[in-house]
């Protein structure tokens, strides 16, 4: 399962990890979030134990999503070492998103 991810765990989730970390900025409101969301959720099952896999609330987290620019929901970003190293905007496929954290590994 996908993590919840806060301004306040951030760093310590994120940036310290020793894993790559996935991270989906979505917003309960957000009709393309919600059918990211499962995928998502796949993606967390699929890489437990090799990579990192989280959400952000963008409406109760805007401290996070100012400082990396998050505009359009949903973006996911995904970062390696405390930088970020790949960024999708939007409803993209399960294949494409494993794919991109895939190459992170």
């Amino acid at each position: 399962m996908a993590l919840e991810i806060t301004d306040s765990s951030f760093q310590e989730t994120v940036l310290k990890s020793d894993k790559p970390v996935l991270v989906d900025f979505w917003a309960v409101w957000c009709g393309p979030c919600r059918t990211l969301g499962p995928i998502i959720e796949e993606v967390a099952t699929d890489f437990e134990g090799k990579a990192v896999v989280g959400k952000v609330d963008v409406d109760n987290n805007q401290e996070i999503s100012m400082q990396y620019g998050i505009r359009n929901i949903p973006t996911v970003l995904i970062f390696k070492n405390g930088e970020v190293v790949d960024k999708l905007v939007g409803v993209a496929p399960k294949e494409v998103i494993a794919e991109k954290l895939s190459a992170h590994l």
